[in-house]
Protein backbone atom coordinates (compact mmCIF):
# COMPACT_ATOMS: atom_id res chain seq x y z
CA UNK A 1 0.00 0.00 0.00
CA UNK A 2 2.78 2.39 0.89
CA UNK A 3 4.62 1.85 -2.42
CA UNK A 4 1.06 1.95 -4.75
CA UNK A 5 1.07 5.57 -2.47
CA UNK A 6 4.53 6.52 -3.64
CA UNK A 7 3.36 5.61 -7.14
CA UNK A 8 0.77 8.24 -7.20
CA UNK A 9 2.23 11.23 -5.09
CA UNK A 10 5.75 11.13 -6.79
CA UNK A 11 4.63 11.50 -10.35
CA UNK A 12 2.11 14.20 -9.06
CA UNK A 13 5.03 16.22 -7.38
CA UNK A 14 7.50 15.95 -10.03
CA UNK A 15 4.90 17.80 -12.64
CA UNK A 16 4.11 20.53 -9.59
CA UNK A 17 7.66 21.37 -9.27
CA UNK A 18 7.97 21.17 -13.51
CA UNK A 19 4.98 23.63 -13.76
CA UNK A 20 6.41 26.26 -10.71
CA UNK A 21 9.53 26.25 -12.93
CA UNK A 22 8.24 26.47 -16.23
CA UNK A 23 5.91 29.50 -15.76
CA UNK A 24 7.82 31.92 -13.80
CA UNK A 25 6.61 35.11 -15.00
CA UNK A 26 5.57 37.89 -12.95
CA UNK A 27 1.59 38.77 -12.59
CA UNK A 28 0.28 41.47 -11.48
CA UNK A 29 -2.20 41.12 -8.68
CA UNK A 30 -4.09 44.33 -7.49
CA UNK A 31 -7.24 44.67 -4.57
CA UNK A 32 -9.53 47.15 -6.63
CA UNK A 33 -10.53 49.95 -4.16
CA UNK A 34 -6.69 50.23 -2.89
CA UNK A 35 -3.70 50.70 -4.15
CA UNK A 36 -2.79 47.42 -2.87
CA UNK A 37 -0.38 45.65 -5.72
CA UNK A 38 1.26 42.23 -5.54
CA UNK A 39 3.71 40.54 -8.02
CA UNK A 40 3.76 36.93 -7.73
CA UNK A 41 5.08 34.10 -10.35
CA UNK A 42 2.33 32.55 -12.65
CA UNK A 43 2.83 29.51 -10.84
CA UNK A 44 2.61 30.40 -7.44
CA UNK A 45 -1.08 32.49 -8.28
CA UNK A 46 -2.20 29.48 -10.72
CA UNK A 47 -2.10 27.48 -7.72
CA UNK A 48 -2.75 29.26 -4.52
CA UNK A 49 -5.72 29.77 -6.17
CA UNK A 50 -6.41 26.25 -7.28
CA UNK A 51 -5.58 25.71 -3.34
CA UNK A 52 -8.61 28.15 -2.09
CA UNK A 53 -11.23 26.60 -4.61
CA UNK A 54 -10.21 22.91 -3.32
CA UNK A 55 -10.91 24.27 0.55
CA UNK A 56 -13.78 25.93 -0.77
CA UNK A 57 -15.53 22.77 -1.75
CA UNK A 58 -14.36 20.62 0.51
CA UNK A 59 -16.17 23.36 2.91
CA UNK A 60 -19.17 23.48 1.12
CA UNK A 61 -19.43 19.86 1.43
CA UNK A 62 -18.38 19.20 4.97
CA UNK A 63 -21.53 21.70 5.43
CA UNK A 64 -23.82 19.73 3.39
CA UNK A 65 -23.08 16.90 5.13
CA UNK A 66 -23.83 18.06 8.79
CA UNK A 67 -27.09 16.58 8.81
CA UNK A 68 -26.45 13.76 6.91
CA UNK A 69 -23.82 12.69 9.80
CA UNK A 70 -26.61 13.93 12.93
CA UNK A 71 -28.99 11.85 11.38
CA UNK A 72 -26.33 8.95 11.00
CA UNK A 73 -25.26 9.71 15.25
CA UNK A 74 -29.44 9.45 16.07
CA UNK A 75 -29.47 6.59 14.15
CA UNK A 76 -26.76 4.92 16.16
CA UNK A 77 -28.25 5.94 19.15
CA UNK A 78 -31.47 4.55 18.60
CA UNK A 79 -30.06 1.12 17.39
CA UNK A 80 -28.06 1.01 20.72
CA UNK A 81 -31.62 1.53 22.86
CA UNK A 82 -33.50 -1.04 20.89
CA UNK A 83 -30.34 -3.44 21.12
CA UNK A 84 -30.66 -3.03 25.13
CA UNK A 85 -34.30 -3.65 24.92
CA UNK A 86 -33.94 -6.85 23.21
CA UNK A 87 -31.67 -8.12 25.53
CA UNK A 88 -33.71 -6.94 28.51
CA UNK A 89 -36.44 -8.86 26.81
CA UNK A 90 -34.58 -11.97 26.43
CA UNK A 91 -32.93 -11.84 29.55
CA UNK A 92 -36.80 -11.84 30.99
CA UNK A 93 -38.03 -14.76 28.79
CA UNK A 94 -35.22 -16.98 29.49
CA UNK A 95 -35.72 -19.07 32.85
CA UNK A 96 -32.45 -18.02 35.10
CA UNK A 97 -31.44 -21.65 36.37
CA UNK A 98 -32.97 -23.52 32.92
CA UNK A 99 -30.92 -26.74 32.44
CA UNK A 100 -30.96 -28.38 29.39
CA UNK A 101 -32.81 -31.27 28.77
CA UNK A 102 -31.55 -34.51 27.66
Amino acid sequence: MRVLRLLIIVPLLLLLVLFALSNTAALRLGLWPTDYVLELPASVVILGAMAVAFLAGAFLVWISELGRRRRARQADHSVKLLEDQVKALKAQLSPPNATPER
